[in-house]
């Protein structure tokens, strides 16, 4: 296992936040000295069939963590699809039926397959607790947030501000992912930056019922092939992970310029010193767009498949 300094290192690169910072670098170091790995989970939801580079950059993260020695904890959302993240959203999410949440589950699996090691992977879904609990036990795990402390949230005030509706289910979701982080006693919560509060949500449960904390690691959000709105299959400005080759090159190439190197950063896997010479200008513009395009076919197929 490498030491806790090498690991910070490769756990900073394309992160957003580390909160706290210093606590997953003390978790780490006590890791080192026991050989115990740190459990570090991550939450998918499968509102879709396919994930696109977007959903897949904290997957990444997950296979960074695994590559230092620790345990991959991934939870299949089948009962927090069906509420449906609010995180991020400016209108309610249309709901899914279990048995829709779970025809997604399993070309989830397959896909993710390509970036996370699942034979080295934890995989449970958090419908093996709630599917358990009767109503006396909902209502206790409510009376643990209060609505004040989900109005804090931007998304929650920013719609009721504008008079958009704010579904109760809605605030029962980030008690749902906190508790997840309760149930597999998480060490590390991976999330994109609009994750944030459901993560320090995990921390306090976590801290009420007796365990150790967890550190919230975030990842910015990928904005797509229009260059504003965030990576989605439902805007058509995404890749997908399962595309051919030929696509994945090709909407690469259409990236704007000025999010190259966040594509660079959180799209593919070359050393951050080759990125650099890239983007310093000593390479012409669409030479280093090519270079990124094969990239990121590089990261999903081969690099035979990226050369052709």
């Amino acid at each position: 296992m490498p030491s806790a300094e090498e690991q910070m290192e490769a756990i900073r690169r394309g992160a957003a936040d580390i909160v706290p910072e210093e606590e997953l670098a003390e978790k780490l170091r006590k890791s080192v000295e026991t050989g115990k790995p740190l459990r570090v989970k991550l939450g998918l939801d499968p509102t879709a069939p396919d994930i696109h580079i977007g959903n897949a950059v904290p997957l990444h993260k997950l296979r960074t963590f695994q590559e230092l020695g620790h345990h991959a904890v991934l939870i299949i959302g089948d009962y927090t699809a069906t509420v449906g993240d609010p995180s991020g959203q400016n209108t309610m999410r249309p709901q899914l039926s279990h048995d829709e949440v779970m025809a997604h589950a399993q070309t989830y699996l397959d896909q993710v397959g390509k970036i996370v090691d699942l034979d080295e992977a934890e995989i449970v879904k958090n419908g093996d607790w709630f599917a358990e609990m009767d109503l006396s036990e909902v209502i206790q795990l409510a009376a643990r947030l209060t609505v004040a402390r989900c109005l804090e949230r931007d998304d929650f005030r920013n719609r009721l501000d504008a008079g958009q509706p704010v579904g109760l289910h809605e605030m029962l979701y980030p008690l749902m992912q906190a508790y997840d982080s309760v149930m597999v006693r998480a060490d590390v919560e991976l999330g994109g930056t609009d994750q944030i509060f459901n993560i320090l949500l995990g921390r306090d449960l976590q801290r009420e019922m007796g365990q150790s904390p967890q550190v919230a690691v975030t990842n910015p959000l990928l904005e797509g092939l229009d260059g504003t709105e965030k990576m989605s299959k439902s805007k058509g400005n995404y890749i997908g992970i399962s595309e051919e080759p030929p696509s994945i090159y090709g909407k690469a190439m259409s990236i704007p310029d000025k999010l190259m190197e966040k594509y660079f950063i959180l799209g593919t896997d070359l050393p951050m010193e080759q990125i650099e010479v890239f983007l310093s200008g000593a390479t012409h513009p669409r030479d280093a767009k090519a270079a990124l395009a094969a990239a990121i076919v590089g990261r999903y197929y081969d690099e035979d498949a990226a050369a052709r």
